[in-house]
Parts: structure tokens; C-alpha cells; sequence
């Protein structure tokens, strides 16, 4: 595995077999927090892959692109080895996209992102887990707030009521109050929101006006690799993961969480 990074360092030609090695560690990782029964609920499991034209073929190599079965098998005998009772119906779909979007686990080494999608049965597992964000910098009405699945939009801004040109309201369901804190007003009073996303169930983060450039910064800091990504558009959603960081305009941060009960 040594060899290979350095490989790479080095600019030397990619070597299927070593690449598909990295990217079934990388799924091991993520198969491996599926206990509890979770692994039940696994209805599809996306690749997407960003490698250039030079280095495609290697790709397609590594990931069996001739006969798809043997990567699904293989990737199914790593959840067998972890008791993971994965549905006899789930899907591996790979994608070779110019970009990876957001919201997928990244590769640190490799040009892949991963994406696991959840069956509609997995709303009844996770009714009894509470979301919750944390508030870590910065000065908020309360220093932690409880989502649950299915709740409607949720704004994050200055000030908790705010009236747009058009004379409307937005309120604002987690407040930073500038009066509490001054750096607090770097953050735009439409800075961003949280939605469910019932199709994928899952949290999404989505950037509002006064979140995207050239105004005040919406990024998200990423509990798996620590990499740190921006949010540039607001038509597009980042799907928040157990232990993601929300920055806001670098003065405020609020950590997403899935492992608090106590609701």
C-alpha cells in the first residue's frame, strides 16, 4: 500500500490492482459503521469517479467496468466478513463524472467519492435517533438544537426574524444574535438552511444568498478525511455526516450529530 502513495507522489503510472485495493479499504471503512442492523436498510451504493482521460482506462480496470458483478462481489464479501445482513436487492452503480459532487465521502488518496443511499424502511430505524446540531463557536439563542426526520426547513442566520425587501418575513430557527457576540455580524441574516431529504433521508445543507460568495462563506468541514469544502451554489445540497462541521463566514461553527438521544 506504501508503494503505491509513493507512486502516486511520484507522478509514476497508476496500478489498477493497488487502486482497487484503496477504494475497497475505503469501503470497508464506511461498511464497517453499519452495525446495529443498519446494514439492512443499504439500498444503493454509488462510485463516482473524476479521473482525467489519461488515467480512465486504469480506472476502469480497477473497477471490473467489464463485468460490474465481481466489484458488487466483492464489496459484498466485506460486509459478510462484518455480519452485515446487506439486502439481497442492493445496488452498485459507478459514475465517472468531470466533477464529484457534493456531499460524497472523498478519497484522500484516489479520484473517488462514495455515496450510500438508504431504503424508505431505514425512516422507522431512525425515528428514534435525534439529530442534533452543536453550536461550538460563536453565540447562538441556545448552544444546541434537535432535528428531527421529516421537519420542515431549517433557517440559520443573524437575528431570529428578518424582512426581506419584498417586505416578508424569514425567521430564523437558529438565531446568532450580534448584540451577544460582534463577530457574530459577519454572519448574513439569510446565511443558510437545513432540509430533509426523503429520497436519500438525510440532512442537507444548502447555502442561502448571504452565504455564497462574494458575500459572507458557507463551508463544511468534514468529519471523515477533515477536509474542508465550500458551498458556492444554492441550488445544490451537502448531505451532513455524523460528526460534520458547519462554518459560517470562518466565525461560527456548528457540529451535526446523529449519535445524541433524549428525546
Amino acid at each position: 500500500m506504501f508503494d503505491f502513495f509513493k507512486k502516486n507522489k511520484t507522478d509514476d503510472p497508476l496500478d489498477a490492482k493497488s487502486l482497487r485495493e484503496v477504494m475497497l479499504q475505503m469501503i470497508k471503512e464506511e461498511l464497517q459503521q453499519l452495525d446495529g442492523g443498519e446494514g439492512t436498510h443499504l439500498k444503493k451504493m454509488q462510485l463516482f469517479v473524476n479521473a482525467g482521460a489519461e488515467e480512465l482506462f486504469v480506472y476502469e480496470t480497477a473497477l471490473y467496468s467489464a463485468a460490474p458483478e465481481k466489484l458488487k462481489e466483492e464489496i459484498q464479501r466485506i460486509a459478510d466478513n462484518f455480519a452485515l445482513d446487506l439486502p439481497a436487492d442492493w445496488q452498485l452503480e459507478v459514475l465517472y463524472v468531470d466533477e464529484l459532487p457534493a456531499g460524497v465521502i472523498r478519497s484522500k488518496e484516489i479520484k473517488l467519492g462514495l455515496l450510500l443511499k438508504n431504503t424508505p424502511q431505514a425512516v422507522a430505524a431512525q425515528t428514534g435517533t435525534t439529530a442534533m446540531l452543536k453550536v461550538i463557536t460563536g453565540k447562538a439563542e441556545q448552544e444546541q438544537y434537535v432535528l428531527k426526520p421529516g421537519t420542515n426547513r431549517i433557517n440559520i442566520g443573524r437575528e431570529s426574524s428578518v424582512q426581506g425587501a419584498d417586505g416578508s418575513y424569514r425567521i430564523n430557527n437558529i438565531a446568532f444574535l450580534a448584540e451577544e457576540l460582534d463577530s457574530n455580524k459577519y454572519i448574513s441574516r439569510q446565511h443558510a438552511h437545513l432540509e430533509w431529504d426523503k429520497e436519500q433521508l438525510c440532512f442537507k445543507l444548502y447555502a442561502d444568498e448571504g452565504g455564497v460568495p462574494p458575500g459572507n462563506k458557507t463551508k463544511i468541514r468534514t468529519a471523515s478525511d477533515d477536509s474542508t469544502h465550500k458551498l458556492n451554489s444554492t441550488q445544490i445540497g451537502y448531505i451532513l455526516k455524523e460528526g460534520d462541521q458547519i462554518i459560517l463566514a470562518d466565525v461560527a461553527v456548528i457540529e451535526f450529530t446523529t449519535r445524541w438521544k433524549g428525546v
